[in-house]
């Protein structure tokens, strides 16, 4: 009887992986490598501008011209600035205005289009239309319809029906410009809001209405205490930018009014544009420009407390 002896086969020697490939292989390194661009284009791109911009507000630079430190005097001037104030007042009064009328303009379009009615997917397009064009081209049609001679609506009013006897000046009085930049903003911002806080509208269960009907309540009911508590994490980031995007506009007023009649409808962003660039006072320009980052500040610290009210809709305690 014989007896096989199995011979092993010949392995081949396990080699140890080089240099680069253990590089690849380290977690640390992959994140920094992935998080590099990123992180380079904010210091390029954002840290970069924001740290110039910042050293500029306490020097007294101008074009053409380096400056030297002055400190606070820059501020210490805007202190005292009429303009400034001014504003700083339609600034605030702008943005509170205008993001009232959005908000709630935008949230019953969105409760009307969260409905079944007729054609809805082409109203939701027609809809999105303020939000698509340019804002230069929507502040130029707007600059027609608010022309003192030539506008559609003083043009509707006298000729047409006969109402008026007098052509309605928009843009040559303060308050009269005010209303009406505040006006063509809103109709731009309208679609942000009613189509963020109808995708909104959209993930909260049908069955939580119909539990409410089954127990009585009435709409106003059902939309206190079943949409608008479901509905406040997208309401509060909704709200946080558009108070961002509304408090930081420079296009629409630059391009409508340019900050007149008399500087009554300057924002600070263009009240900073105008000091600084055509003004040529780099230095006071800046110092504009930074006033602006503490009511920029309070509205992300709004939303991230507003965000944390979104324990409760998980059932949490709110601590």
């Amino acid at each position: 009887m014989s007896v096989t002896t199995a011979t092993p086969g010949w392995a081949r020697p396990r080699t140890r992986p080089g240099w680069l490939a253990r590089l690849f292989d380290s977690k640390p390194f992959l994140i920094v490598a992935c998080l590099f661009p990123a992180v380079g284009l904010l210091l390029v791109f954002l840290t970069y501008p924001l740290g110039l911009g910042v050293w500029l507000a306490f020097t007294d630079t101008q074009i053409g011209r380096s400056g030297v430190w002055v400190g606070l005097e820059n501020f210490q001037d805007l202190f005292e600035d009429r303009v400034f104030w001014s504003a700083v007042f339609y600034s605030v009064f702008y943005t509170a205005a205008a993001t009232a009328l959005k908000f709630g303009l935008g949230l019953w379009l969105a409760l009307l289009l969260n409905h079944h009615v007729p054609f809805k997917s082409i109203i939701r397009a027609i809809i999105l239309l303020p939000w698509i064009v340019p804002t230069v081209l929507s502040a130029i049609a707007f600059w027609w319809i608010y022309d003192a001679q030539f506008s559609i609506i003083s043009y509707v009013l006298v000729d047409v029906l006969g109402w008026r006897d007098t052509y309605i000046d928009f843009l040559g009085t303060p308050w009269a410009a005010r209303w009406s930049l505040i006006v063509a903003n809103v109709w731009r911002g309208i679609p942000f809001v009613a189509i963020s806080l109808l995708a909104g509208l959209q993930t909260i269960s049908p069955s939580l209405y119909e539990a409410a009907l089954l127990d009585g309540a009435s709409p106003w009911q059902r939309f206190r205490h079943v949409t608008a508590p479901l509905l406040m994490p997208i309401l509060a980031v909704v709200l946080t930018f558009s108070v961002l995007f509304t408090f930081t506009d420079f296009q629409l007023v630059y391009a409508i009014t340019r900050g007149g009649p008399v500087n009554s409808t300057h924002l600070m962003a263009t009240l900073a544009f105008q000091r600084g660039i055509p003004g040529g006072h780099l230095g006071e320009g800046a110092a504009i420009a930074v006033s602006m980052i503490p009511f920029l500040i309070f509205a992300t610290l709004f939303s991230y407390f507003a965000l944390a009210r979104r324990k409760w809709q998980q059932g949490e305690s709110n601590d």
